[in-house]
């Protein structure tokens, strides 16, 4: 596939309604439908129909569901790459399972390999075992969910799966968000990509508050947006030739140390 030198990028820190589907997708609606200018990937934050909760039995849907066939719809009518996560319920477990639905039809997943046990995550949900590399106008993602941004070894850009961009969708709490941005400079810098985190705004139904601090970290780690405090819907360039600069005059990639990992095949 020939690759674009730049690849639109749209950003929703939303405020999410507590376990509110209905409120959520018409809020979303809104949003979408008011983003001015071209769009080719609209992304949503972690648990972006419900708010990070740990009531899967109750919010869980299946893959032919009503909030899938939503994000289908509106990526059709938009003619937009729709993307975030969302609490999907296959073969009797429960997964926070990232969703890239493209308006051709085509829906890939990816579900979050590490789960948070101080929330009681890991006792709720099911861990994935796959990592997953999307590609628009040859451009190569890796989306991670949330707590997996605390893990460098899943996200490393390797020989076999290489990325130009680590996507990270979140609900990072406000008390923890030194981490959060740290975390996503660091991940920028150590594998010379593109880093996007996308978080959400506001309080939850368990008394937590998000502070969204949504970012764009450039290869070189330098900060090319971010936003504090309140909801907002950004569009973000990024381009391919400032990516090639920066791996060609500092190649650091090519004297990593090879690894690993077992159930991990992109």
């Amino acid at each position: 596939m020939p690759t674009s030198e730049s690849l639109l990028l749209t950003i929703i820190q939303p405020d999410i309604v507590w376990e509110n589907k209905a409120a959520n997708l018409s809020h979303y609606d809104s949003l979408i439908s008011g983003i001015e200018g071209p769009k080719e990937i609209v992304i949503l934050p972690e648990m972006f129909s419900t708010g990070f909760s740990m009531s899967p039995e109750a919010l869980a849907e299946p893959m032919n569901g009503d909030t899938l066939s939503w994000m289908q719809e509106t990526s059709k009518k938009f003619r937009i790459i729709l993307c975030g996560s969302l609490i999907i319920a296959e073969k009797g477990c429960y997964y926070n399972r990232f969703l890239w639905v493209q308006p051709d039809g085509n829906t890939y997943f990816y579900d979050k390999r590490h789960l948070f046990a101080y929330s009681g995550e890991d006792k709720q949900y099911s861990q994935g075992q796959r990592k997953l590399i999307v590609q628009v106008k040859g451009w190569r993602i890796c989306p991670i969910v949330c707590y997996d941004l605390r893990f460098p070894v899943w996200a490393r850009n390797v020989p076999g799966s290489e990325y130009d961009l680590l996507l990270c969708v979140a609900n990072w709490p406000e008390r923890r968000r030194l981490a959060w941005k740290t975390l996503l400079q660091a991940r920028a810098i150590e594998n010379q990509a593109y880093c996007i985190g996308v978080n959400r705004v506001g309080m939850d139904g368990k008394d937590i508050a998000y502070s969204g601090d949504s970012s764009v970290f450039g290869p070189l780690g330098e900060l090319l947006w971010q936003k504090v405090g309140q909801e907002i819907v950004h569009t973000i360039s990024l381009n391919k030739a400032s990516l090639q600069e920066a791996r060609n005059n500092y190649p650091f990639l090519r004297d990593a140390d090879p690894f690993t990992l077992n159930n991990a095949a992109s």
